[in-house]
């Protein structure tokens, strides 16, 4: 095997986390410090994982650091992870994405799955506790080198719940009381994370317009979401599972639609099955936020819709072959 990367892979990376920048700023904006920390923690431990394996597999470990696939992996995760939290979290569930996710798989290009949700959903099952709670504030350098390595305060102190979390528990405010009243809502969606979800949304304009990604996957779970959302949506009263505009600008839609959706290896790659893709992911996530046991269901969403990438592929090819 050649020790040098595919350029067109290196390239394609690096599109992706100039893209990732104006979603970055706004997360460090609004929570700090700890942003940084999960990227610095995250990119070590992913590049670590990821050279140890291919030493390990007596293959070129130059590649962990020149196709950038093992970057964009842990800038993801960095991105989706809370920030405050312990130092080992981000350690863990960066060495489980590369290790279980892709390095189990063959490495770059054979991943059966979407590396960052591997480790995100591991973490969310293993560690609930730390997964569901994020600032209320927004804590400086020494504040949050303390919350992340030493501890700091306890984790109740600080955490504040999210919107979806609001959502989920809520009894029996309307939505315009939630709005006035929960720390967790905003304008449209939730507070903070309409600014995110407009920031990844310009990022991913950017990646289509650069033609790095095509259209079918955002589209379809954009569409999914907002379908499923507007058949459900039962106005503001106490029993609202909310609008089609607080959960497009909630959570990480923004994210998943343009940059976890589309992931080339473990997504299928024909266009039609791209949409069908991002439809199901749309849909999975609106099922499991508003009656799963997670508030946001974007890992798992993307992980079983993996599993039927092969299937979805099929149909495609079919469709294709009737047209004809």
């Amino acid at each position: 095997m050649s020790s040098k990367p595919d350029p067109r892979l290196r390239t394609s990376m690096g599109l992706v986390l100039l893209a990732c920048v104006p979603g970055l700023l706004t997360l460090f904006w609004l929570h700090g410090w700890g942003l940084l920390l999960n990227l610095l923690l995250c990119t070590c431990a992913a590049l670590l994982c990821e050279a140890l394996l291919l030493h390990l597999r007596a293959q070129p470990v130059s590649m962990a650091l020149n196709d950038g696939s093992a970057l964009v992996t842990a800038v993801l995760l960095a991105a989706a992870l809370p920030t405050q939290a312990p130092w080992w979290l981000p350690v863990v569930a960066a060495c489980v994405a590369i290790g279980i996710g892709k390095q189990a798989f063959g490495g770059v290009g054979r991943n059966l799955f979407n590396p960052a949700m591997v480790g995100y959903a591991f973490v969310l099952l293993s560690f609930p506790l730390q997964m569901n709670h994020w600032p209320g504030h927004t804590p400086g350098l020494l504040d949050s080198l303390q919350q992340v390595f030493a501890g700091g305060e306890q984790i109740d102190a600080w955490a504040s719940p999210t919107l979806l979390d609001g959502l989920r528990h809520n009894r029996s405010l309307t939505i315009d009381e939630l709005f006035a009243s929960h720390p967790g809502f905003g304008t449209v969606g939730g507070r903070g994370s309409e600014w995110s979800n407009l920031a990844f949304l310009l990022g991913g304009l950017f990646l289509l317009q650069r033609k790095v990604i095509s259209w079918h996957a955002p589209a379809g779970l954009l569409a999914g979401l907002l379908l499923c959302s507007l058949l459900a949506w039962n106005g503001s009263g106490s029993d609202s599972n909310g609008s089609p505009l607080l959960h497009l600008f909630s959570g990480s839609t923004m994210m998943a639609a343009f940059f976890i959706a589309t992931e080339p290896v473990s997504g299928p790659r024909q266009q039609w099955a791209k949409l069908g893709f991002g439809l199901g992911a749309g849909l999975l996530i609106y099922l499991i936020r508003t009656w799963g046991s997670y508030p946001d269901g974007t890992a798992f969403a993307i992980l079983l819709m993996n599993l039927m990438t092969p299937s979805l592929e099929r149909l495609a090819v079919q469709r294709q072959q009737v047209a004809r």
